[in-house]
């Protein structure tokens, strides 16, 4: 299945991709959904007479607009590992974002005025379908709804400013994330994905990778997490970004407003932001 948030006049909507169609599911969003045990089966009725929209024309909203939690991965493939000047990490390196962090798959991103070293990073996104704690590899594989396409839009002027990163990577409405969130029975891998990712500014491929060259897989991530706090239906794990970061470019390259950012993941779909200059 493909899930989403959409924005229409009657409120935020979760809606299943049918056809060329969206499908209201009967709940406000994406998240209300997975809170239901049985979210598979709710996500699969149709009700009689529910409203449908064009997905070509939808508004997307963050895929889960209040998660609990949206952690982050760094330093999760060798290529970007390589450019950054930095060892290969034995434990995850892990930090947080936080709801209002996010941003729908075509909303225009606010560059803030106060940095100039605005970055793009390609990422994959664990969307967690159960509440999950000291899991296992099974319960984690279990614990896995599906997964959805991220931009781990960063300031690195501000992310370097300290050796925590947080102040980088948590500026408002700056990471989108969506559009669908594909359930894992229709991912090429399944909870073990191998999907190519390819990332343009103005239409210019800046980085492309394979989900597969993962050093920690979303299996264990979730049972790494899991170990430190409860994971919940809706949490947001973003697995990391490959090489072709602007900060790691010679000369380097960071976005300053006017720019088209896309994101494409085969099977997930395409994130499409305008970066917009703040004032």
């Amino acid at each position: 299945m493909k899930l989403a948030t959409i924005r229409t006049p009657d409120g935020l909507r979760a809606v299943r991709l049918t056809g060329d169609w969206l499908v209201d599911l009967g709940f406000g969003d994406v998240g209300e959904l997975l809170a239901r045990p049985d979210w598979r089966e709710a996500a699969q009725r149709t009700s009689a007479g529910a409203a449908t929209y064009p997905a070509a024309s939808a508004d997307f909203a963050p895929l889960v607009p209040r998660p609990s939690k949206v952690l982050c991965v760094g330093q999760n493939y060798r290529s970007h590992i390589e450019e950054m000047g930095r060892e290969i990490p034995k434990f995850p390196v892990l930090f947080a974002k936080f709801a209002d962090t996010l941003a729908g798959a075509n909303d225009p991103i606010e560059k803030p005025a106060e940095t100039d070293e605005m970055d793009w990073e390609c990422e994959l996104a664990i969307v967690i379908g159960q509440r999950v704690r000291r899991a296992t590899a099974e319960q984690a594989a279990a614990a896995i709804a599906g997964f959805t396409a991220l931009n781990d839009i960063s300031m690195r002027d501000w992310q370097f400013r300290t050796r925590e990163w947080l102040q980088g990577k948590a500026w408002d409405a700056t990471t989108p994330v969506g559009p669908y969130l594909v359930t894992t029975d229709e991912v090429p891998g399944g909870v073990h994905p191998v999907l190519e990712s390819r990332l343009t500014v103005d239409g210019v491929v800046k980085q492309t990778a394979n989900t597969s060259d993962l050093l920690f897989d979303p299996v264990h991530l979730v049972g790494y997490i899991s170990t430190v706090l409860t994971l919940n239906p809706g949490d947001l794990i973003a697995t990391g970004t490959n090489g072709g970061v602007g900060h790691a470019r010679k000369p380097q390259e960071f976005l300053y407003g006017g720019e088209t950012v896309e994101i494409t993941f085969e099977g997930i779909g395409t994130l499409t932001n305008k970066i917009v200059k703040g004032i």
